[in-house]
């Protein structure tokens, strides 16, 4: 292992292609995360702005956190964070997707939900960033403006926000 972290590790692997050659790969070992895309009664999907060290800038995305809570299901971690970060609950939570953010060098998962049928608690910042961090809503009708602007730019805002608005159109034409 050539690096082990708060919760991420470096490690050097060796694999096997599918031609046979060997080769020799740095790969960062992630424990995954959530990701949740509260929509409101409304139609507003509610975001965090928080400041991210890695690309030295505040960024506008979905309410999210690494599973850092050994043998917690993600569905709970998305639960606690949702009240964490954005100070909310969702009275349904319902799976959308699970994602390799980056599997060209990592090994992270990243499992996204849409919440619904949201109310207020008492947010519980963990952590320089959230303590920092902003809450917004943004109408549905408006988001693509602000991928569009560079506004947002986080991918698994935009894929979650995107599948989202799919689910929910979905039932629109559906009901029951």
């Amino acid at each position: 292992m050539a690096y082990h972290g708060w919760f991420i590790s470096v490690s050097k692997a060796t694999f096997r292609g599918p031609g046979g050659a060997t080769f020799e790969r740095d790969v960062v070992r992630h424990p995954g995360a959530v990701a949740i895309v509260p929509v409101t009664a409304e139609g507003s999907v509610v975001l965090v702005r928080q400041y991210r060290p890695a690309v030295d800038r505040e960024l506008l995305e979905v309410p999210a956190g690494t599973c850092d809570v050994v043998g917690e299901p993600r569905q709970r971690t998305a639960h606690r964070e949702l009240g964490e970060e954005a100070g909310l609950a969702a009275a349904s939570l319902e799976h959308l997707a699970t994602c390799l953010n980056t599997p060209g060098f990592c090994d992270e998962s990243t499992t996204i939900y849409l919440a619904t049928d949201l109310h207020a608690v008492e947010r519980d910042p963990q952590g320089v960033e959230e303590g920092e961090l902003r809450v917004e809503e943004i109408p549905l009708r408006r988001f693509d403006v602000l991928v569009d602007r560079g506004v947002v730019v986080d991918a698994v805002t935009v894929l979650g926000v995107g599948l989202a608005r799919r689910r929910l159109r979905a039932r629109r034409r559906h009901p029951g």
